[in-house]
């Protein structure tokens, strides 16, 4: 025993020995539910934010194989009157799948799960599961047996649930496979009541979904697209972060560009309070502080792959929406269709559901639109982009740094023919009309300054907001961009509002040049004109 079954404490007293947000109210939440109808919880995250630390917390709180009174004692979790009830008092199983996948290397979870976890349990009960009629309930009968034999029910705690759907893809009669597995051991009047305390699943993915039904339909999950009462612990706190940055000498408004953006709706929010929480991405966070400056820290993962694969294929316009998505624009989404899996995807609203769930993108269930969260995440994107084997992408990608290069060098007449074409392209003729339309083209039309810039809308200045403002990062060399957009106007008045309402003024402090970018359109003419001067 020890390493499946009732394993120690070690792997988070590790983990709390370091630099440790206290997220162990987590705990508490999950607590509440052991030994009742809601004692199912699934917690879908994406890489980076910390699913598996949360997976040794909940281990180390409730394994009996552990004396964590010390561990936890001072923490979150310890604030809650009778916090200690159930500290170390039951059996737990530790399941973590991309691990037990690999090592086996091998389709079949069951089987996998099988041949590491009985030799523990039957330690516990000689006799487990050693009278199941078949293989497939050998682990079932050896938990109940267990059970029995302890007097102790099973605390569930299994970290990346879906690897079964994400390393054996192609392989259905596996998968099929290990989603009756799970319904055996939590969804059976005969097993389930008697031997389950609780479960705690994480992974990237949502539960597989069966005709738009969950495989497992008893447990409660809470997701990217809708957290619930777990949005505190996806991921870290605006407080959390500035105190971070406060003891690592990190700028804070740096920080929050480049890490900030998944804005999740509250949970429950009384009269007056905010909406939404700003969540931001805790391994980047961390590095960020580790390495005292900010970046990118977006590891390589296959999920980079499976980005760039949905990119080429381009549901109904997808790779026009992750451009516009990069160029800031909010994206229309309903994910109610999309399976929980990495190969049933078949439509747009599919592929940037997956997104959400991978991290790539933010949604708000409110406004049931996604966008691009943060600066990291828009460099990911930019480079998966990048280096899409769809010419179109690549065309698009190309004219865009052309673009950014005209407009540097004040070329006119070039900037407008290009925003031209990319209007063209972008919008049918039924939306080809007002200045949000305007807009958006331009926008997607300058994906490439996500290199050099970091693009604001509706920036504040002067006496009023500049349409889209493109700040320069430090070292570059870049100017700062102002771009004014005017609908069925002379290019001489956009030009003439930003200079008389000073909206330049907010930018004058960061010290490099400012070039205001006048973008027009006649509806009735059907051209774009454009003025480029310094500010």
């Amino acid at each position: 025993m020890g390493r499946y079954v009732n394993p120690s404490n070690e792997g988070f007293a590790r983990i709390a020995d370091e630099e440790y947000v206290d997220k162990t109210g987590l705990i508490s939440l999950f607590d509440a539910t052991l030994n009742t109808t809601r004692g199912l919880v699934m917690v879908s995250r994406p890489r980076r934010f910390g699913k598996s630390y949360a997976a040794q917390s909940v281990v180390a709180f409730y394994s009996c194989g552990a004396d964590s009174r010390a561990l936890f004692e001072g923490l979150e979790v310890s604030r809650r009157e009778g916090w200690d009830q159930n500290l170390n008092a039951y059996n737990v199983l530790q399941l973590d799948m991309a691990g037990i996948m690999q090592s086996a290397a091998g389709a079949d979870a069951v089987a996998a799960v099988a041949d590491v976890v009985l030799p523990e349990l039957r330690e516990l009960a000689p006799d487990a599961g050693l009278h199941a009629v078949s293989r497939k309930s050998e682990v079932a009968t050896a938990l109940w047996d267990a059970t029995k034999a302890t007097g102790r029910k099973f605390v569930f705690v299994i970290d990346e649930w879906d690897a079964p759907y994400r390393l054996a893809q192609d392989d259905k009669v596996a998968q099929d496979g290990y989603a009756d597995w799970l319904r055996s051991l939590f969804k059976n009047a005969n097993l389930t009541p008697f031997v389950v305390a609780g479960a705690y699943m994480t992974g990237i993915l949502p539960i597989k979904k069966y005709a738009h039904q969950s495989a497992v339909s008893d447990f409660d999950e809470y997701t990217m697209v809708d957290p619930g009462a777990y949005v505190p612990f996806v991921g870290f706190s605006e407080a959390e972060v500035g105190a971070l940055c406060a003891e690592h000498g990190l700028d804070a408004e740096d920080v929050r560009r480049w890490y900030d953006g998944y804005d999740l709706p509250a949970f429950g929010p009384g009269p007056g309070e905010p909406t939404h929480v700003a969540i931001y991405a805790p391994y980047s966070v961390m590095r960020a502080c580790a390495r005292r400056r900010t970046g990118s820290y977006w590891p390589s993962t296959e999920t980079f792959e499976e980005l760039r694969r949905y990119i080429d294929m381009d549901f109904e316009g997808l790779q026009a929406d992750v451009l516009r998505a990069i160029g800031g624009e909010e994206l229309r989404l309903d994910p109610d269709t999309f399976q929980n899996d990495m190969t049933s995807v078949a439509s747009r609203d599919d592929a940037l559901t997956l997104l959400v769930h991978l991290g790539y993108l933010c949604y708000d269930i409110g406004t049931g639109r996604a966008r691009v969260p943060n600066e990291e995440v828009r460099r990911e994107l930019r480079n998966a982009v990048g280096r899409s084997r769809h010419p179109r992408v690549a065309r698009v990608m190309r004219d865009s740094m052309l673009l950014v290069e005209d407009v540097l060098a004040r070329d006119e007449r070039a900037v407008a023919a290009a925003i031209g074409r990319a209007h063209d392209a972008a919008c049918a003729p039924i939306h080809y009309n007002g200045e949000q339309a305007l807009r958006a083209v331009v926008k997607a039309a300058l994906v490439a300054t996500v290199d050099d810039w970091a693009c604001v809308d509706e920036l504040p200045s002067g006496r009023g907001y500049a349409d889209v403002a493109y700040l320069p990062r430090a070292g570059s060399g870049k100017p700062a961009l102002l771009v004014e957009l005017k609908w069925d106007g002379p290019v001489s008045a956009a030009v003439d509002q930003v200079l008389d309402r000073d909206y330049p003024q907010v930018l004058r402090d960061l010290g490099v040049p400012i070039l205001v970018v006048a973008v027009t359109y006649r509806a009735d003419t059907k051209e774009h004109s454009c003025r480029i001067t310094e500010a």
